[in-house]
């Protein structure tokens, strides 16, 4: 019997990633129970089983381990093959970052890039949160945090240190009662619901962190700064607030910082294969190296 469900060999190559429905669901977007029926309507048609299921989770049969690699490989040629002949035709590449970034320090140094790469067609693409970066067709993304992340190759273009920033107000506040005094009544504003930069900072503070404290979420980085100017709270911001640090509309409150945070180039495992992204990637880093000396800053402390 000649076999058709093809769609299906590719939500069970997250299955196998993750060895997990739930964790997979969350990946593809789907409910739990979608994913188990299409993994059960998969292995009717293959007539065998590829995962076995346990108490505590799944793992891969010896079957379905052979299979996930087999069309892990294969999907992975037709990508290169179809990145290969938009490559005949342009070199097309997409970036993601945030705006923040993109407008503090990447954009700065575009132009010595287009004008090196004429023929390559880069487009940046904003982002607040953490994706996988093929179902958003970004070839590349630039992140702030510890560079701890998995299934990606990360590397590390700059230290930039957290810090508590302030508004006047709050600044007033804070500098009349003392921070210790006044922190556990502001609020914290986050990048995100799972955040624990802040966790971290009270830790390096040796102060007690209640993650039950009141606290704003707010995704975009831009909108976080000047929610911290009008006196919504208090922001972990970095070194690119200078501006706003050196005119008095922003306030560092503590000399604790976090040191291990700062700013990544993040991409799929096979992506410097492809030559315009290799190029983008040469070029970022040696950008950033630049950044570094002109900034007085050891090379070595900062690339990990």
């Amino acid at each position: 019997m000649r076999f058709k469900s093809y769609d299906s060999l590719r939500l069970f190559g997250v299955v196998a990633r993750h060895q997990s429905f739930t964790a997979a669901a969350e990946d593809l977007n789907m409910t739990k129970g979608a994913v188990s029926y299409q993994i059960a309507r998969l292995e009717a048609e293959l007539g065998f089983p590829v995962f076995i299921r346990q108490h505590r989770g799944i793992v891969l049969t010896e079957k379905g381990r052979r299979l996930w690699h087999t069309a892990h490989a294969t999907f992975r040629d037709l990508e290169r093959e179809i990145a290969r002949q938009r490559e005949e035709d342009a070199a097309r590449i997409t970036i993601g970052m945030s705006t923040y970034f993109a407008s503090r320090w990447l954009s700065p140094r575009l132009m010595t890039f287009t004008s090196a790469h004429p023929g390559t067609a880069l487009r940046l693409q904003p982002i607040v949160n953490q994706s996988d970066l093929r179902a958003e067709n970004i070839d590349m993304a630039i992140r702030w945090g510890r560079g701890a992340w998995a299934d990606v190759e990360t590397e590390c273009l700059f230290a930039c240190p957290a810090i508590v920033t302030a508004g006047a107000t709050l600044y007033r506040r804070i500098g009349a009662a003392g921070l210790e005094t006044t922190l556990s009544d502001l609020t914290l504003l986050h990048d995100r619901d799972d955040s624990e930069a802040w966790a971290h900072w009270h830790t390096a503070a040796r102060l007690p962190y209640r993650s039950g404290q009141a606290g704003l979420v707010i995704p975009d980085p831009n909108v976080r700064v000047q929610a911290v100017i009008d006196g919504q709270g208090l922001a972990l911001n970095d070194a690119l607030v200078s501006a706003e640090l050196s005119s008095g509309r922003l306030f560092q409150v503590s000399p604790v910082e976090l040191p291990n945070y700062g700013y990544h180039l993040v991409y799929p495992k096979d992506a410097l294969e492809d030559r315009a992204l290799l190029e983008f990637r040469n070029w970022i880093l040696a950008e950033a190296d630049e950044y570094l000396a002109l900034s007085g800053k050891s090379r070595m402390r900062y690339r990990v």
